[in-house]
């Protein structure tokens, strides 16, 4: 079903792929997405969140299937209980189904020319003359190979594609979280308009919980913890012994479970090799604050997707041409997640206490900021307790 010889290959098939791929087709270049798993956009491992800016941001029209509920806002609870409130008034955001938005994406990019093939193994790939040349593949026991001008490494957080062709993207311990996440269904939901974020170290060390409506009755409940260990209990236990305290949630019945790390910083300079380069969670391009890569994975495709489409017309797919992704990259995206890095580093070293009298100083507004990386108000906070001072200077 397969040529023999495509521009480009595209490995991986989730936001950052498609939006890579198809960004390819659109320019004129034969690209063909491969995906390892039965189905596009099944299983998921994500809380499926996607802000209304972002969905504007990438211009997409997302079917109505795709979209679980409309969220207007979010809950946010502090260690000592305090809540605060975030009202936009409006849909500010969404809760996907991801297995029907990636497909969806999918099928997007096949429509703008994408040769798509699901249940495709990359098993190794091809070199020549240190230039990434194609990929070993395949499909229903049958083994290929397949010649392209660039590799596109959108194979997700356990890339393999990018260490095979020689390129290190190693990421430390501290920037992995570890995350767990039950679909449920028969809970009861404060506001199933509202995302529901819950802070303490007593149940997410250097994390949160989560619950992400999706209905009246069903959302994904997950948490996400600091991925260097030393807790003495795995992210799924932590995840458990919380839900036991929830009586609204403890009752309901787990019709999913999801569970991977999530880089959440350690951004890389360099994402390109001869004939190669890397997009998504391969490149490590998630927002450090609350780990959402979708975003992310897809503005860094249709940059991938330029500059692979200028290479290629003009005969040049080395790693100096190809280097363009990366200045491109950093400056629209890279220089302010380096930012919110920051951000929820100096966050994370910060106690229950020092946590909750940040709280009682901020409004829902301030906490909108801070996930957008806006450092300011919290620096000044920090100041004016000598304990925390250092890690104003962090920011600063």
């Amino acid at each position: 079903m397969l040529d023999s010889e495509y521009d480009v290959v595209v490995v991986g098939a989730g936001p950052g792929g498609s939006a890579t791929a198809k960004r390819c087709a659109e320019l004129g270049l034969k690209t063909v997405m491969l995906e390892k798993r039965l189905s596009v956009g099944s299983e998921k491992r994500c809380g499926e969140g996607l802000s209304a800016d972002a969905v504007e941001k990438l211009g997409q029209k997302i079917p109505r299937y795709c979209i679980m509920q409309d969220i207007n806002g979010a809950l946010v609870y502090a260690p000592s209980g305090k809540k605060i409130t975030i009202d936009f008034g409006k849909t500010a955001g969404y809760i996907l189904e991801r297995k029907q938005y990636d497909k969806w994406l999918a099928e997007e990019a096949a429509r703008a020319g994408v040769k798509v093939q699901a249940k495709t193994s990359v098993t190794g790939i091809r070199k020549e003359n240190d230039f990434v040349k194609g990929v070993d593949a395949e499909f229903e026991s049958e083994k290929f190979s397949i010649n392209s001008k660039v590799v596109v490494a959108a194979d997700g957080v356990e890339s393999k594609v990018a260490r095979w062709a020689g390129l290190n993207t190693t990421n430390k311990l501290v920037n992995i979280d570890s995350g767990f996440q039950y679909e449920m269904v028969d809970i009861e939901i404060e506001d199933p308009h509202k995302i529901i974020l819950y802070f303490g170290n007593k149940y997410s060390p250097r994390g949160y919980l989560w619950i992400f409506p999706k209905g009246e009755d069903k959302a994904n409940v997950g948490i996400g913890i600091g991925g260097a260990g030393g807790y003495g209990k795995t992210a799924r236990q932590f995840l458990e012994e919380w839900i036991g305290t929830m009586p609204g949630l403890k009752k309901g019945s787990i019709t999913e479970v999801n569970a991977g790390g999530i880089p959440v910083g350690g951004f890389l300079d360099n994402m390109v090799m001869n004939g190669l380069v890397i997009v998504g969670d391969a490149a490590h391009q998630v927002n450090p604050i609350h780990g959402g890569g979708m975003k992310e994975a897809a503005i860094a495709g249709k940059i991938a997707g330029e500059v692979i489409a200028e290479g290629i017309k003009a005969g040049d797919v080395s790693q100096k041409k190809l280097s363009k992704y990366n200045d491109l990259w950093w400056k629209e995206r890279g220089n302010h997640l380096a930012k919110v890095q920051k951000l929820r580093e100096v966050v994370e070293k910060m106690s229950d206490d020092d946590f909750n009298m940040l709280v009682d100083a901020l409004s829902g507004e301030d906490l909108v900021d801070f996930t957008h990386g806006s450092i300011g108000k919290l620096a000044k906070i920090l100041m004016k307790k000598p304990k925390l001072a250092l890690l104003a200077r962090h920011l600063l």
